[in-house]
């Protein structure tokens, strides 16, 4: 108990050593897969068109095959994050990410090497986004725990203010080799200050000597709970709706009459937009009960899907935009909360990787789906948009039940301590830089 209250007076110190590693974290998650690869998807689909007359189920389709390759691989990678020191997962993982984008400059007609670049960007997805920073943060914090996760998953939110304007940009200037070009410079950003600072709580080898095992659902026990289950068709409803509107935005605003400018703007907004809403979760998730917050963020997101569905001015592009944008994501928001909550850190970033393994499914079919509609019918009808808003309020009605079915394998005692116990790695840690 000690241990545990010097930890949180130490929080409160700007010298803590876990604000450094924090801002080493946001600075990664800024620059990774989460803002490069999605936010920016939409603004190659027409100028990939003009140069090769790839039809847009196509490319989606390569969307959707990163999206199943990050299903596949991220429990794996929870594993490995599980096991060892963050930096031997994410520094490896940055470099692939950067050649991958690299190697989109080099497209030909044969639409084959985008399939394969994207499987490679699928492969690494998550060792470079938050879900490889999540488990490392959680580490250094107890009492501002919900606020640092809202800080870490931030960074995504700045990135995609930032990268999708200034990538339309060079696109427009220079064209859209140059555009890959610019991502893949971008994303080497995160590299230095990862490899330097980030790492998981020495001090943490000191709390496992004070518990004599580690705390925490094991797998099998969390898999037979429903909350579980409830949270990953959350995931898979939402990343369906989230991503089958966000990778085609760009397109389906142009089309509904408004300017290119205007719809790489919307994307920012969405970021910005995102940046407010995360930051208003970090502040409540440590008073308000976060099922609650989790309905909420859904329920506007939903909205702002619906409201993007009419969008044919520049006001109502913004106004859909700025709504999406500040429940977009809950799934990355309150769900690493919600499972440290329930299940405990025992086996947290194997958890953590089977939710995004729902939200890749999700993420999969989103795109694709869209995309064999836009084929058939030739433009992003207002209808396909409705359907989209119609999965969103899916999920907030699944929200419901999830706050009326919280699992009980815990107790009060073992769920205030899992914030602070260390798994398999954090002593390698102490000893590695």
């Amino acid at each position: 108990m000690t241990t545990l209250l010097a930890q949180s007076d130490a929080e409160k110190s700007i010298r803590y050593p876990g604000w450094g590693v924090l801002a080493a974290a946001f600075t990664g998650v800024m620059v990774s897969f989460a803002p490069i690869v999605p936010y920016t998807f939409s603004l190659f689909l027409d100028p990939l068109h003009a140069a090769f007359g790839w039809k847009r189920e196509a490319m989606g389709g390569a969307f959707a095959l990163a999206a199943i390759t990050v299903a596949l691989v991220s429990p794996l990678i929870g594993i490995l994050l599980d096991r060892f020191p963050p930096r031997r997962i994410i520094l490896p993982g940055i470099l692939i990410f950067v050649v991958a984008l690299a190697a989109l400059s080099r497209l030909t007609s044969n639409i084959v090497l985008f399939y394969v670049v994207f499987f490679v960007l699928g492969l690494v997805a998550n060792a470079t986004a938050q879900f490889a920073y999540t488990r490392t943060v959680l580490t250094w914090f107890s009492t501002h725990r919900g606020m640092a996760l809202a800080l870490l998953l931030t960074g995504s939110g700045v990135g995609s203010i930032v990268i999708p304007p200034l990538t339309e940009w060079v696109i427009q200037h220079y064209g859209w080799r140059y555009g890959f070009l610019l991502l893949s410079g971008i994303a080497i950003l995160g590299f230095p200050l990862t490899a330097w600072l980030v790492r998981n709580r020495p001090e943490a080898a000191v709390v496992r000597a004070e518990h004599a095992t580690d705390t925490g659902m094991t797998i099998k026990q969390a898999l037979q709970t429903a909350a579980f289950w409830i949270l990953a068709f959350i995931t898979i409803l939402s990343a369906f709706s989230e991503n089958g509107l966000v990778t085609n935005l760009a397109s389906i605003l142009t089309q509904h009459g408004v300017l290119v400018a205007t719809a790489a703007l919307a994307l920012s907004v969405r970021g910005g937009a995102g940046i407010i809403g995360r930051l208003g979760i970090g502040f409540a998730i440590d008073r308000v009960s976060p099922e609650r917050i989790q309905s909420l963020v859904l329920a506007l997101a939903a909205a702002g899907t619906l409201i993007l569905a009419f969008a044919s001015s520049t006001w109502t592009a913004l106004l859909g935009a700025l709504v999406l944008g500040v429940g977009l994501g809950s799934e990355a928001d309150v769900g690493p909360y919600l499972l440290a909550r329930y299940f405990g850190r025992r086996h947290f970033s194997v958890l953590y990787g089977l939710t995004w393994t729902a939200y890749a499914i999700g993420g999969a079919t989103g795109p694709l789906w869209i995309g064999h509609l836009y084929d058939r019918a030739g433009a992003y009808l207002p209808r396909f948009i409705v359907y989209l808003a119609a999965v969103a309020f899916g999920a907030v009605i699944l929200s419901f039940f999830l706050q009326s079915d919280r699992p009980s394998n815990l107790s009060a005692q073992e769920r205030s301590a899992t914030v602070d116990i260390p798994l398999e790695g954090e002593e390698l840690e102490a000893d590695s830089a």
